[in-house]
């Protein structure tokens, strides 16, 4: 992958993570910073604990990444299928960054309830009463698997890269660049709660989401039109 195309992606997470992620993950980040961190802990302790958490949202998405990149890997068989494949993850961007602006409920279709679970809730109430920062690590692990629209749009992105290395690097890319964001929320409930600001950012992630998926269209077209193009030209 171009260090451009990694910048990209960054810049989307990161103002996804400001949009759509303090919506979705908002209220577990505001819950677990009330349950499980004492007040009396000093503040490199609570930076540590909310690290931990991040840590492990970020493992999680690495391990679907390496998944779907394998899968994607295995799905590529020549030059049509690629093209196809870069165009269906171009399209798919294009409707998650409509949803994102309210235009279609493509993200809101594919986000079920398996939070819902009675294995979820109860291994979120379990962790939820321990305080080592393992639980925080394994709630983080937990809450990666939540289904999301966002993290589905990258996963997607990682498996059409064809690779383990290159899907578990386009998740932990995602991971790292939603870091601020709800990390920031653990401290600083109240500005992440206005909806001025959100929508702000909401629509800027929109827009990246949207021309992101028009450049993955345009390389599907381009193995499509290029017979010897390879995996390794599209990053």
């Amino acid at each position: 992958m171009e260090n451009v195309e990694i910048l990209y992606i960054m810049g989307i997470a990161f103002l996804g993570s400001f949009g759509h992620c303090i919506g979705m993950c908002g209220g577990i980040v505001i819950a677990y910073s009330g349950t499980k961190i004492d007040q009396k802990w000093g503040k490199t302790k609570q930076a540590i604990s909310h690290l931990f958490y991040s840590f492990g949202r970020i493992t999680t998405y690495m391990t679907l990444g390496a998944i779907f990149g394998y899968l994607g890997g295995v799905a590529s068989f020549n030059n049509t299928a690629n093209g196809v494949m870069w165009i269906v993850v171009g399209v798919a961007m294009i409707f998650a960054g409509l949803s994102l602006l309210g235009k279609t409920k493509f993200l809101v279709m594919i986000e079920h309830s398996l939070s819902k679970s009675i294995w979820y809730q109860q291994s979120f109430k379990a962790l939820l009463r321990n305080q080592s920062l393992l639980s925080f690590y394994l709630l983080g692990m937990l809450n990666g698997l939540l289904p999301c629209g966002l993290v589905y749009s990258f996963a997607i992105i990682a498996t059409s890269t064809g690779s383990v290395f290159s899907g578990a690097l386009v998740m932990f890319v995602f991971g790292i660049s939603t870091i601020p964001a709800l990390f920031s929320l653990g401290f600083f409930v109240g500005i992440f709660n206005q909806s001025s600001f959100r929508n702000i950012m909401i629509r800027l992630s929109a827009i990246a989401v949207i021309l992101y998926g028009l450049f993955t269209i345009y390389n599907g077209y381009r193995y499509l039109v290029e017979p010897d193009r390879t995996i390794l030209e599209c990053h």
